[in-house]
């Protein structure tokens, strides 16, 4: 997510003796305060979007805390007021807080109290402001950008790729584990390609029985076999001018994989029953979780086939490998879910996204969706991924800044040690880290590299 803003301390007391002990209890709290006799006095410090938080007295000269807090909402609903109340007016600072305040605290209030209260209302403000600017970013982000979202390192490569391929006629081969977004990067080279005003023809190959598999692809006469009523034009034919995309392509039957590949040598088909050869002319793009060179290896998929595929390659990275792409890809499918479900879009806690930041995703972004559209729900607790667990298998949530950089760091250590077999040397040149810094954090962090040798 996106540094987080220096909060200052908005102070409103008219009472000298408390505003001056009040302040310093806040600053040497390490907040940055600034001090107020009067609302009035503090109302140009206001506008939408100020990177502060407001504690407030209930009575004071001219405009009171309470009608202020009215004034302050219409300016951001979302800025944060501690309304100070005296004791006997418990009643009204309720019906403030119902009103929109953040909270309220009673005179006389402890400075522990006081700073508790400020500290959590901060931490939401920080919050709210960085969820507000990923929400700009997503609704002035165009073209390709807006679809296939991520600033990561990574996800500006596939975007690159994706507009230097969809400006060719080249066949593409995509991987990526389940639920990383193939379809959606097959739909990106057709959308920006002269191809776009034609058809996008997806079908997905994984437990397409052989004896369908070649009536969808290529189609059939009317008699051809029992059940061919009448003729029926296949997927290549239907996607000629435009796009077939073909996923879990490494699941196709092996006498199917013999038929695809004269189709794409030769750029032409023939029906079922039928000997008439039908031209083509579409792109195919193929979709595949399994590596099909290794595959053709052990001759569990056509090589021939394979390099026939293999003119052109693209490589989306799991989730948990651009991790500081979670909180903007959350973010837009929090505001999609509230969208479509015609909910206010929630913001998350620090604690919430710590938790999303630590977790393996092994679905990848349809995961972190299905996990959006249950938190826009109300389905979730505190811990959006409970029951699921987090990459190292443990169940509690780390609170502070230091836990939660720990935390991340501790699933960024365990993935790279898991892809690389528990192999040190591997794992820390990965990493871009020394081998004696990896060996000080794996003693540090209690990780055993040994368990990962048989994963």
């Amino acid at each position: 997510m996106n540094e987080a803003p220096v909060i200052r301390v908005l102070l409103v007391e008219d009472d000298e003796d408390v505003r001056i002990s009040t302040a310093q209890v806040l600053t040497l709290a390490g907040f940055e305060v600034e001090s107020f006799a009067s609302a009035e006095r503090a109302r140009a410090q206001i506008s939408f979007g100020v990177p502060a938080v407001v504690v407030c007295d209930v009575r004071l000269p001219g405009l009171s805390g309470t009608e202020w807090l009215l004034e302050l909402h219409n300016a951001d609903a979302e800025l944060p007021v501690i309304l100070v109340t005296g004791h006997g007016h418990i009643a009204m600072a309720v019906q403030a807080m119902r009103e929109g305040a953040y909270d309220f605290i009673e005179k006389p209030f402890s400075s522990e109290r006081l700073v508790a209260i400020v500290r959590h209302a901060i931490e939401r403000r920080q919050l709210s402001l960085q969820v507000r600017a990923l929400r700009d970013a997503l609704e002035n982000w165009h073209g390709i950008q807006s679809v296939l979202i991520g600033r990561s390192a990574q996800m500006q490569l596939v975007r690159r790729t994706v507009m230097t391929l969809a400006e060719t006629s080249a066949d593409v081969l995509i991987y990526g584990e389940t639920g990383t977004g193939k379809e959606l990067i097959a739909r990106c080279l057709h959308d920006h390609s002269e191809r776009r005003r034609q058809h996008f023809v997806p079908l997905n190959c994984g437990g397409l029985p052989e004896a369908l598999a070649e009536s969808e692809l290529f189609g059939h006469e009317a008699g051809a076999f029992t059940s061919a009523n009448r003729m029926r034009v296949g997927k290549f034919e239907y996607a000629n001018g435009g796009t077939l995309f073909l996923d879990e392509i490494e699941s196709m039957p092996m006498a199917v994989q013999i038929k695809l590949l004269r189709a794409l040598q030769e750029r032409c088909i023939e029906r079922i029953g039928s000997n008439k050869a039908i031209p083509f002319d579409c792109r195919v793009v193929a979709a595949s979780k399994d590596d099909l060179k290794e595959m053709s290896d052990r001759q569990k998929f056509r090589a021939d086939l394979y390099y026939r595929l293999g003119v052109a390659f693209i490589e989306l990275p799991p989730l948990r490998e651009r991790r500081e792409d979670i909180p903007l890809l959350f973010e837009h499918f929090t505001l999609l879910a509230a969208a479509r479900y015609e909910r206010v879009a929630p913001i998350l806690s620090g604690a919430q996204l710590a938790d999303l930041m630590a977790y393996a995703w092994p679905g990848n972004v349809r995961e972190l969706r299905n996990v959006a559209d249950r938190f826009v729900l109300g389905l979730l607790g505190e811990r959006l991924t409970q029951a699921r667990g987090n990459a190292e298998g443990t169940t509690a949530l780390p609170r502070g800044l230091p836990q939660q950089v720990e935390s991340f760091e501790r699933a960024v250590i365990v993935e790279a040690l898991r892809k690389h077999q528990g192999d040190q040397p591997a794992t820390a040149s990965a990493l871009a880290i020394a081998r004696q810094t990896l060996h000080d954090k794996l003693r540090k962090l209690g990780i055993t590299a040994e368990e990962f040798k048989s994963l």
